[in-house]
């Protein structure tokens, strides 16, 4: 198991002054970002695109995680790792060459991962346990900031920790959904060393507070 990172989510940003917000995640004694991409079609929503990213990127030296929330996301690869992100990760839900994607991403300089939602079976991702640096389990069903977490998830982030150890790999485990100082420690004996978190972070009134309480579970 890895060191735990928090990454908090920009999503629950100030849309209208992100640069300045994610100066106030850098002041906070963060490594990394997450950036959520949504199409309005995979999810209910829309979020960003390549250009924001490739915006930000000079303002930044945060490790940007991009979570592409998309029907089609071998598509969008490409752009967004040219706008600048570190690593790029997938839903295994739409139908599409997952494995191939994967390795386009590998192939382009970026780390990949895999992502599944509340409702899909941990099963889903076994295949590509071997191929990824990171496998990201939704802990709310993705689209909106601000729902509650699903503790019922952490059954199967279990099982991907004992895969991992059994299998002697080393990608790390995400959660990203009502992430929280109440729920964290329980995400972190469920095997998660990677903590996206939204509303709790950019609500908090002592953001490196909160990122030590995180990044201190052992």
């Amino acid at each position: 198991m890895g060191t735990p990172i928090l990454a908090p989510s920009m999503l629950a940003a100030d849309h209208t002054r992100l640069a300045e917000d994610i100066k106030g995640v850098e002041q906070a004694g963060c490594s990394w970002l997450h950036v959520d991409i949504m199409d309005g079609h995979f999810v209910p929503n829309l979020t960003f695109g390549p250009q924001t990213v490739a915006d930000l990127r000079p303002k930044t030296k945060l490790f940007l995680d991009v979570h592409l929330m998309l029907d089609n996301p071998q598509d969008f690869v490409e752009p967004f790792i040219k706008a600048g992100a570190d690593q790029v990760t997938v839903h295994v839900e739409p139908d599409y060459d997952v494995s191939a994607c994967l390795s386009k991403i590998k192939e382009l300089g970026a780390k990949c991962g895999v992502v599944f939602n509340p409702g899909t079976p941990v099963d889903a991702v076994e295949p590509y346990l071997d191929a990824v640096d990171i496998i990201l389990a939704m802990t709310v069903q993705p689209g909106f900031g601000g729902q509650s977490f699903q503790a019922s998830v952490l059954k199967k982030t279990a099982q991907l920790a004992a895969w991992r150890q059994e299998k002697g790999l080393d990608f790390r485990i995400e959660v990203d959904g009502g992430v929280n100082a109440e729920n964290a420690p329980d995400c972190r004996k469920a095997g998660v060393d990677t903590f996206v978190a939204g509303t709790a972070f950019f609500k908090a009134a002592d953001r490196d507070a909160f990122r030590l309480n995180i990044e201190s579970l052992a």
